[in-house]
C-alpha cells in the first residue's frame, strides 16, 4: 500500500496528543506537586513509610519513576507480540492512549497527603504511556522507507513539541491569572494535570480515524496465545539479538545515554523547586521554552544529521548534556541560569531522541518492529529507571539535590562510549540478511 501524506500526519498528531502528557505531567508539574504531598505525610525526619520501609519524602517520586519503568521491563514484550502477530495496532493505540489519559485525568482529584494514590495514577499512566508509544513507533517502518525515517521521525518529535507547549502555554495562562480568578495554586496544579489527559484523549482520534491497519507479516504459531507468544517472544528477541550485534550495542548504549536525558527531563523541575527555590510559575515558563526551542532544535539536528551522519550528531549532542550536568552541579545559582541551562538542553533534546529512533528503526527486522520497540521504549520517551533510582539513592544519602543531579553524569558518558562503536552500515546490513 501506498503511504499517503495524510497519514503520515495522522501519525505525527499522536506525538501532538501525547507530549501533553510527558510535559505538563512528567516534566513540569507531578515531580513537585506529588514531592509536596509526600512531604505533607511525612514523619518529623522528613520520612514516609511505605511497607515499614523509610523513604525521604524527596526521594519517592524518583523511585515511583522507576518503579513505572520496571512494570514497563514486565509489559511491554507482551504489547509487542500482541501488536506484531494480532495486526490490531490501531485498536492496541487506542486502548493504552485511552487507559493512560483517563489516569492522568484523574490526577485532578489527587490531594492533600494521599501520597500513595499519585502514586498509584501516575504508575498506570505512565505504563499506558508507554505501550501507546511502543504500538505508535512501530508504525515507523510502515509509513515510512529507510532513507525517509530521519525526517520522519524528527517531524514527530517536532510536532510533538509544539503540541505539548500549546497544552503548557494555557496552564501558564492559568496560573497568571488565577489571582484574579480566585483560583488557589494546588487547584491550579490539579487543574493542569488534568488538562494534559483531556489534550491526549481528544487528539488521539485523529490517528485513530486516520492511520490504516496494515497486514501483519508474522501470524501467531499454532496452539500459542498472545501471553505464551510474548513469553516466548521476549526469550527469543534477546538470543536473536545476536544476530543484530549493532541494533544490540545501539539498544545498550541509547539505554543509558537516554536513560540519563529522561532523568534531567523528569527531574529538573524538582531540582529547580527544591534546590533553587524557583515557584511554580517560572518551572512552568522555562519548560514552555523548552518546547518551542526543542522544535527548532529537531528540525536542527534533522540538518546536522545530512551534514555530518546521525550517529556523529548525536556523539555531539551527548558531549553537550554532559556539559550541561556539570554546569548544573558546579554553577547553576540563579533563575536567569536555569533558563539558559534549559535553553541550550532544548536544542539538543528532541535531535538526539529522533535521530536515534531513526536509527534503531533500520538495524532491525522487517515485521518485528513492535517486538524490537518494546525493548526500546523500556528506556525511551516513557522516562528511565536507573537514572531516577540513582538520583533518588544519592539525595537520599546526601540530602542534596546537587550530588543527586551529577550523578546522571555516567550515563551520558557510558552511552557515549558505546555508541562511538556501533556500526551504522553494517547494522543495516545484518538487518536486512536477517529480515529475508
Amino acid at each position: 500500500m501506498k503511504v499517503t501524506r495524510k497519514e503520515r500526519v495522522g501519525w505525527y498528531f499522536y506525538d501532538w496528543a501525547n507530549s501533553a502528557f510527558s510535559t505538563t505531567v512528567i516534566t513540569v508539574f507531578i515531580g513537585p506537586y506529588l514531592t509536596s504531598i509526600t512531604s505533607a505525610a511525612a514523619d518529623a525526619q522528613g520520612m514516609v513509610h511505605i511497607l515499614g520501609v523509610p523513604v525521604f519524602h524527596g526521594s519517592y517520586f524518583a523511585y515511583i519513576i522507576s518503579l513505572s519503568v520496571i512494570l514497563q521491563v514486565l509489559v511491554l514484550p507482551y504489547i509487542g507480540a500482541l501488536a506484531d502477530y494480532s495486526g490490531r495496532k490501531k485498536l492496541l493505540l487506542g486502548i493504552f492512549a485511552y487507559l493512560g489519559a483517563f489516569a492522568t485525568m484523574a490526577m485532578y482529584f489527587l490531594h492533600g497527603s494521599n501520597f500513595l494514590f499519585g502514586g498509584f495514577l501516575f504508575l498506570v499512566a505512565n505504563l499506558s504511556f508507554g505501550a501507546s508509544v511502543v504500538v505508535y513507533n512501530s508504525y515507523l517502518s510502515d509509513i515510512a522507507e529507510p532513507g525517509e525515517r530521519d525526517s520522519v521521525s524528527s517531524m514527530g518529535w517536532a510536532i510533538g513539541y509544539i503540541g505539548g507547549g500549546i497544552v503548557l502555554a494555557l496552564n501558564l495562562l492559568l496560573f497568571t491569572y488565577a489571582p484574579e480568578l480566585k483560583i488557589a495554586t494546588e487547584m491550579a496544579v490539579r487543574i493542569s494535570l488534568c488538562s494534559a489527559g483531556i489534550w491526549w484523549a481528544i487528539f488521539t482520534l485523529v490517528p485513530l480515524l486516520i492511520l490504516r491497519t496494515y497486514r501483519p507479516l508474522r501470524t501467531l504459531p499454532e496452539g500459542e496465545h498472545y501471553m505464551s507468544a510474548g513469553s516466548r517472544q521476549l526469550i527469543k528477541t534477546f538470543r536473536e539479538l545476536k544476530n543484530y550485534p549493532q541494533a544490540f550495542l545501539l539498544l545498550v548504549a541509547y539505554l543509558f545515554y537516554n536513560d540519563g536525558v529522561q532523568s534531567v527531563i523528569t527531574l529538573s523541575a524538582v531540582f529547580g523547586k527544591q534546590e533553587l527555590g524557583l515557584g511554580m510559575t517560572s518551572l512552568t515558563q522555562s519548560i514552555l521554552m523548552v518546547q518551542f526551542v526543542a522544535f527548532l532544535g529537531s528540525l536542527l539536528f534533522n540538518y546536522m544529521a545530512k551534514l555530518y551522519t546521525t550517529k556523529r550528531t548525536i556523539l555531539f549532542s551527548l558531549v553537550v548534556w554532559t556539559i550541561c550536568v556539570v554546569y548544573a552541579y558546579a554553577f547553576l545559582k540563579t533563575e536567569f541560569q536555569f533558563f539558559i541551562l534549559a535553553a541550550v538542553i532544548a536544542l539538543v533534546l528532541g535531535g538526539s531522541q529522533a535521530l536515534s529512533r531513526s536509527i534503531f528503526s533500520q538495524l532491525i527486522p522487517k515485521g518485528k518492529e513492535a517486538e524490537y520497540f518494546s525493548l526500546y521504549e523500556v528506556s525511551e520517551k516513557g522516562t528511565s529507571w536507573m537514572g531516577p533510582l540513582l538520583f533518588g539513592l544519592a539525595l537520599q544519602i546526601t540530602q542534596s539535590y546537587r550530588t543527586a543531579i551529577f550523578s546522571l553524569i555516567i550515563f551520558f558518558v557510558i552511552g557515549f562510549v558505546l555508541l562511538l562503536k556501533v556500526n551504522i552500515k553494517k547494522g543495516i546490513a545484518e538487518a536486512s540478511i536477517e529480515g529475508q
